[in-house]
């Protein structure tokens, strides 16, 4: 029988791009994304295993609407590894947009991946590129060290904390991702569409007060 120190020490929180692009002011801006930078902090302090990931492209990457000519933020294109919609150019390596938004308090996170270093792939989940093909190594560290959980918290819920969560359970492991601790951009019905692909896949979403007492994850 677990305990509840045991099962502290199989679950991981796993922080999507808390950046300054995707807080109110940046240039992805998602809408109240610097709301939920208290909460997150706040969860973080009840795990033991907290990892972030961090978008991080070089200039010209391929999901810029301006790598593309006649293009706008949001059409969508067809990539070699198949559509991919466009975005104003943010966090880009090096920027002030790229860094972690300076109230995120999570001293004791012990990894940041960054994703969507390939200029010619884009990369919404923390596990795997959008060619499909390209793993982060995520995946690799987290069962090395025994997490068969995660929660996922962050930014945005209807792009790439969906996609790392969907990824997540592909991957094996048991996926929370906790509501209100997210924001979404939610353009053209984004936002309905990742919460019902999300329960399909059986990702488990929740409110953050599930995580106070014996609730699911601790």
């Amino acid at each position: 029988m677990s305990t509840p120190a045991t099962r502290a020490s199989t679950r991981t929180l796993l922080v999507i791009d808390v950046q300054n692009d995707f807080i109110p002011g940046g240039r992805l801006a998602v809408p109240g994304g610097d709301e939920i930078v208290p909460l997150i902090n706040r969860l973080g302090r009840s795990f033991r295993h907290v990892v972030l990931a961090q978008d991080w492209h070089p200039a010209g990457h391929a999901s810029f609407a301006s790598s593309h000519p006649g293009k706008q933020p949001f059409d969508v294109i067809q990539l070699p590894y198949g559509e991919q919609k466009l975005w104003p150019d943010h966090c880009i390596q090096g920027s002030d947009g790229a860094a972690l938004h300076p109230a995120l308090d999570l001293p004791h996170a012990q990894l940041i991946i960054r994703k969507g270093c390939n200029s010619a792939i884009d990369s919404y989940s923390a596990f795997m590129e959008a060619d499909r093909q390209t793993p982060t190594g995520l995946a690799g560290y987290l069962k090395e060290r025994g997490i068969d959980t995660v929660h996922v918290v962050g930014l945005a819920l209807d792009f790439c904390v969906m996609y790392t969560a969907l990824d997540a359970r592909a991957a094996g492991f048991n996926a929370y991702v906790v509501l209100d601790a997210c924001r979404g951009i939610d353009t053209e019905g984004s936002l309905d569409a990742a919460i019902r692909r999300m329960q399909e896949a059986g990702v488990t979403l929740i409110q953050s007060d599930a995580l106070n007492g014996p609730g699911p994850g601790q």
